[in-house]
């Protein structure tokens, strides 16, 4: 049976992929590791935890020592707006936190699973259809770190064997957990507002379109990829993934559908506007499909409607309040 480590347990991504692999691998063989933020409930109340710095390598190989952990998810970082107000604390994280981790993988044969994002791309980048392998020049600190650890990975993988693998995610949509610092925390924090306030103000342009992607498709997508056949892999790191492509204008249209009086307005923010603007439209994932048969399963339609229903039983206590 496998013994996993999820650093970063506690953020948005980790909080729903924690539980996902305990349900797959058993409680007591996923290993949640926070640092700052509290954990969950559902996640204090069915597995173990640990607390360090993943800067501290030390502590890190301690914790696979004595957990006997043989795959390690790696999810401990500082988000892209965040990143810019922070540059020098975002390398610090990002990057010597990942080196850390690839370390200890490399010394106690561990298998490393390793999230990109759409900021690894950059304003000369093709914006549509962005390619699996381009050219690829960010602007922000976050995208800088990103595009950094995806070389160091490829890099550990060809000189070491280390089994790394990664995905390069989209804007990420979930109601379990708020957003954290993310140019495309509009695409959360608006669904808060219509079921509380009816009334939202977007930080970016009506017309910026990103990638998005409901949480379940981005956790579906980390263990897929974790399983596959490392035969059938050729990039083994940086996939693209997608699902869905889409506006705030778009989104507060669909969400409308459900809560006709909800209302958005626009003022944008120049620092998240200017990322944002650097990022591509939609990306490419057929190499991700043909290689180990990644699909996304959540159309606009049925994300918008699975959250506004989830996020009112959270937000209510169980009495839904959608139309």
């Amino acid at each position: 049976m496998k013994r996993i480590l999820v650093t970063g347990a506690t953020g948005q991504i980790g909080s729903e992929l924690t539980m996902a692999l305990r349900y797959i691998y058993g409680n007591e063989n996923v290993i949640a590791a926070r640092h700052s933020r509290q954990p969950s409930p559902d996640i204090a109340a069915t597995g173990p935890i640990v607390s360090f710095d993943v800067r501290d390598q030390s502590a890190l190989i301690k914790v696979v020592k004595d957990q006997q952990i043989d795959t390690i998810y790696h999810l401990a970082s500082l988000l892209s707006a965040v990143a810019e107000k922070m540059p020098q604390k975002a390398w610090d994280i990002n990057m010597n936190g990942l080196m850390n981790v690839l370390e200890t993988a490399r010394m106690m044969r561990c298998a490393v699973f390793f999230p990109s994002s759409i900021g690894a791309f950059g304003p000369l980048t093709p914006a549509i259809n962005t390619p699996q392998d381009t050219i690829q020049r960010p602007n922000t600190m976050y995208g800088v770190t990103k595009v950094s650890g995806e070389l160091i990975c490829d890099y550990y993988q060809q000189r070491f064997a280390v089994d790394v693998r990664g995905l390069r995610y989209p804007g990420l949509i979930s109601y379990k957990t708020q957003a954290g610092g993310g140019t495309t925390d509009y695409a959360v924090e608006i669904f808060y507002a219509a079921l509380q306030k009816k009334t939202y103000q977007c930080f970016l342009a009506e017309s910026t379109q990103l990638d998005m992607m409901y949480m379940p498709d981005a956790v579906k997508a980390a263990i897929s990829l974790m399983q596959a056949d490392s035969q059938q892999l050729i990039h083994h790191n940086a996939f693209n993934i997608t699902s869905i492509s889409i506006t705030p204008g778009q989104l507060a249209a669909e969400i409308k559908r459900h809560i006709p009086e909800f209302t958005i307005t626009y003022k944008v923010d120049p620092v998240r506007q200017a990322i944002a603007d650097s990022w591509p439209r939609h990306m490419d994932d057929q190499c991700a499909f043909l290689e180990w048969g990644w699909q996304a399963e959540f159309t606009l339609s049925e994300m918008v409607k699975d959250m506004l229903e989830k996020l009112a039983v959270k937000l209510t206590g169980g009495c839904d309040v959608i139309g």
